[in-house]
């Protein structure tokens, strides 16, 4: 295959592609015969074996920013293989086939269809290949070359940057771009614009140029002094304005910008240095005038200050057009305003004492009306909805006063606000307050600290210390409390416990007599009478509950409960618990043997062996007249019924009556309250009927005993070298008796 390249633009590309055609073997390694040799672009060789094969590789060239209205013609493909008789079909395949480029597939012309720009893309890489029309298969090994786009001069320089812009400090020497003007000022004119042109060609003709702007700007330098636009101001200030608040501003003109135009107000001189101050707003520069202390219009009505502004930042290569501060005057003149009234001190405090009288003075407050015109003033107490009211004022005079009687347990101090306003115009109040103290009064009797739980131990000898007390009192003394302790002179001596005044607000508590026991007297109750020190002194009168306990000998407690006595005996729980289930459960048999016995009703037998009072006492209640078991009511109402013989419930028979007949004629007149009367005689001479009265005396006692008394108790009183120490040795049952015999050998050795 041939590849033929022609351009109709440029001559001088179909001259080198006729060079090439002729030296393509030698450049190319193009072999006609048998074996052909293809190189592609990435350097591989690939070996065909064909025979009867010849063609020369090229590449192709097409100029870029094509423009004819006609296809750009790029090149030819041919075969050895083709005769001309359109047996062969040429194929084109890769970049931008079919799109681009297109080939006449019997000619084998390659056109490109679009105009090209090589700035975008500089080569195409594309596949040629001859196949038999008829059968479709290829006659040659498929090539690869590559159609490069050819530049031309369509683009002028461009500045990539551009436009730029450039700071350029004013006054300053000459640079790479330099100033044409000297000392250019940035105030006079800040921004200057500069057209810079490229040309490529160096410049010949025909070549393209560009341009772009440089934006030049002078930064800024402290060149130029702070100014006051005036040498005079004046200022507006009411009487009325409030300490720390800003009265007025002023500001000083500064060219410069940035941190060159930062300055700082002060005020160097003037009558009103102690009454202003000035101060510095960073974000406008402007002088802020502040009130140190009130003004009185009716004290002075003007003030002149003195005041100057500097710049902070100074460039010393311009201190010559210097200096870089300025001042002017400030005149304030003060208004005269309607003042609220004033109170003579900023706080009162006052005293009362406890339990005074309602209406007490407490004290008074003055205010007054600082203007000129001195209007009357009326005074309030400023109560919120919940206070409890204690004071009132007079409107008049000021003059705070009590309510309430006052309690300084309770309450010790009150703050109460009090309010101002003139009769002229009650809007303006102004408000103080008012600290109220309550003094004490010696009203509170002392009392003891606390509750006390006081022990004596059974072992205890007299004179013992057993407990310390202490009081306290809810009032106030100055030089502290003083509390004394007595015992009631009007009850009589306690023979077991006395009390002991330590003069140190403290009480001792001490025995007098040695050994308690649990068993005869377990809590002992010590009346005591507390005084204090106040004036008029008062005293109360406190009750100290002492408990008897079993203690260690060295007077640790040991137990105060009641168990201990049975646990002293050596009986353990479980006994203890046996021991109460027993009287349990024979209470209960007592108490159901006794409901038996009264269930039961036994007749009433008494013996006449028994010569001692006896009183039957007749609890049954009759009936009624449904009853007919404890008693027949027919006697009562048919006499007849007597004749019948009526036995005894109570008591055994012994004899048999005759029973009296009487004739019904008879019965019948009998009268009931005559029936009664003889039946009460009967019963009367009845010997057989209880009661009996008898008188038994017991007088005899028995003789006393030759032996004498064998009880433990009298040994304490005889002398005796009997050593009771080993008692200690013999286990926790002896130790009760051990400590008791410890104590007599302690007593007979002092």
């Amino acid at each position: 295959m041939k590849i033929t390249s022609t351009s109709c633009i440029c001559p001088v590309l179909v001259c080198l592609c006729f060079v090439q055609r002729c030296y393509g073997t030698a450049q190319h390694s193009s072999i006609k015969g048998t074996r052909n040799q293809t190189k592609h672009i990435e350097g591989e060789t690939e070996v065909h074996h064909r025979p009867k094969r010849g063609w020369v590789w090229n590449q192709f060239f097409v100029l870029e920013e094509h423009m004819g209205p006609d296809p750009q013609y790029v090149g030819k493909l041919h075969s050895n293989s083709d005769k001309g008789d359109g047996s062969v079909k040429y194929i084109l395949t890769g970049e931008g086939a079919g799109t681009i480029f297109i080939i006449d597939d019997t000619t084998g012309d390659i056109h490109s269809t679009k105009s090209l720009d090589r700035e975008q893309k500089t080569h195409y890489v594309l596949h040629a290949q001859a196949i038999d029309r008829r059968t479709n298969k290829p006659l040659e090994p498929e090539s690869e070359f590559i159609i490069k786009v050819q530049d031309i001069n369509d683009n002028a320089p461009k500045f990539t940057d551009g436009p730029y812009i450039v700071t350029v400090p004013e006054m300053s020497e000459m640079g790479v771009i330099r100033t044409a003007l000297h000392n250019m000022d940035r105030e006079a004119r800040e921004h200057y614009s500069v057209v810079i042109q490229a040309k490529d060609m160096a410049g010949q003709v025909g070549g393209l140029s560009g341009s772009t702007t440089v934006n030049i700007t002078l930064t800024d330098v402290n060149d130029n002094p702070p100014r006051f636009p005036q040498k005079h101001y004046q200022l507006y200030v009411p009487e009325s304005a409030q300490v720390g608040s800003a009265v007025g501003k002023i500001k000083a003109n500064d060219a410069d910008t940035g941190s060159n135009a930062d300055m700082t107000y002060s005020i160097i001189n003037g009558d009103g240095v102690g009454i202003f101050s000035i101060s510095t707003d960073k974000e406008t520069r402007e002088g802020i005038l502040s009130l140190k202390k009130p003004l009185n219009y009716e004290k002075k009505k003007s003030y002149t200050l003195n005041i100057e502004g500097a710049n902070t930042h100074l460039d010393f290569r311009f201190s010559h057009l210097g200096p870089f501060k300025d001042a002017t005057m400030l005149k304030i003149i003060v208004g005269d305003v309607d003042e609220p009234p004033l109170f003579s001190m900023p706080s009162y405090v006052m005293e009362v004492y406890e339990n005074a009288k309602i209406g007490t003075v407490v004290g008074t407050v003055l205010a007054q009306d600082p203007d000129s015109a001195n209007s009357l003033v009326r005074y309030f107490i400023d109560y919120n909805a919940e206070d409890d009211r204690f004071f009132n004022i007079d409107a008049n005079t000021g003059t705070i006063k009590t309510t309430k009687v006052l309690d300084r347990e309770e309450t010790p101090w009150y703050n109460i606000t009090v309010a101002a306003s003139e009769n002229d115009n009650p809007s303006l109040l102004s408000h103080v307050t008012v600290v109220i103290r309550v003094l004490d009064v010696n009203d509170n009797p002392p009392e003891l600290a606390r509750e006390y739980d006081i022990v004596v131990c059974e072992n205890s000898k007299p004179g013992q210390v057993i407990h310390t007390i202490s009081a306290t009192d809810k009032d106030d003394f100055a030089n502290g409390q003083r509390f004394n302790f007595f015992l009631d002179e009007h009850l009589s001596i306690n023979p077991n416990f006395t009390l002991k005044d330590n003069e140190d607000n403290t009480a001792s508590i001490l025995t007098r007599r040695r050994r308690f026991s649990r068993t005869i007297q377990d809590v002992y109750y010590l009346p005591i009478m507390i005084s204090d020190g106040g004036i008029p002194s008062l005293s109360s009168s406190s009750t100290l509950t002492i408990r008897v306990c079993a203690c260690e000998r060295d007077g640790r407690v040991r137990t105060c409960r009641a168990e201990a006595l049975l646990s002293s005996a050596g009986l353990s729980t479980g006994a203890l618990i046996a021991i109460l289930l027993c009287v349990v459960i024979l209470l209960a048999i007592v108490v159901l043997f006794i409901t038996l016995r009264h269930s039961k009703k036994e007749p009433l037998i008494i013996s006449e062996e028994d010569v001692r009072e006896n009183v039957v006492t007749y609890d049954d209640e009759g009936g009624g007249e449904e009853d007919t078991e404890a008693f027949d009511i027919t006697a009562l109402r048919n006499p007849s019924a007597a004749e019948e013989l009526k036995h005894r419930r109570d008591i055994r028979p012994e004899m048999k009556l005759t029973p009296r007949h009487q004739t019904f004629s008879t019965l019948e007149s009998i009268d009931v309250q005559e029936f009664i009367k003889q039946r009460l005689a009967e019963a009367d001479l009845d010997p057989s009927v209880p009661p009996y009265d008898s008188l038994q005396t017991y007088a005899y006692e028995g003789q006393r005993s030759e032996a004498g008394s064998i009880s433990s108790l009298d040994s304490a009183t005889t002398q005796s070298d009997q050593d009771y120490q080993y008692l200690g040795d013999w286990g926790p049952e002896f130790k009760k008796l051990a400590e008791l015999y410890g104590e007599i050998e302690s007593e007979r050795t002092t």
